[in-house]
């Protein structure tokens, strides 16, 4: 049970995904298993971090754009070098347990997309394994 999501993104950002995936949770005859959540781009990724605080987020891209940022000597011709070292230290997939029904999440959590080389129209897919 997969199913490919479509989203625009900012210049660079998170966005929220948790609901998206939920309503797909809610629309299958499931209660138990796990989601697997996927990016299928380079320069973005997918994270499950705290969804209270906005200032949390903003954290974490300041402290990704000090970590990873441009830097002359990088070679790629693009120009989004720092795209790619952020996107590859955020990760391209989460899997999160289905417990009853919804994804087990922290009580504060929740699963972002992480763009880093937008804005664009990007994809994500959702992969339900049930048991």
């Amino acid at each position: 049970m997969s199913k490919e999501f479509s989203l625009s993104t900012p210049n660079e950002g998170f966005v929220p995904i948790t609901n998206q995936i939920q309503d797909h949770i809610d629309s299958l005859p499931i209660t138990e298993g796990l989601a697997i959540i996927y990016c299928p781009h380079t320069t973005a990724g997918i994270t499950i971090n705290e969804n209270a605080d906005p200032d949390v987020v903003h954290d974490l891209l300041l402290a990704l754009d000090s970590t990873f940022s441009d830097d002359r000597r990088f070679l790629h011709r693009e120009g989004n070098s720092a795209a790619h070292l952020k996107a590859s230290v955020m990760g391209s997939s989460v899997t999160v347990p289905i417990v009853q029904g919804k994804l087990a999440l922290g009580m504060w959590q929740g699963i972002f997309f992480c763009e880093f080389d937008g804005p664009r129209r990007r994809t994500f897919v959702c992969k339900i394994m049930q048991g």
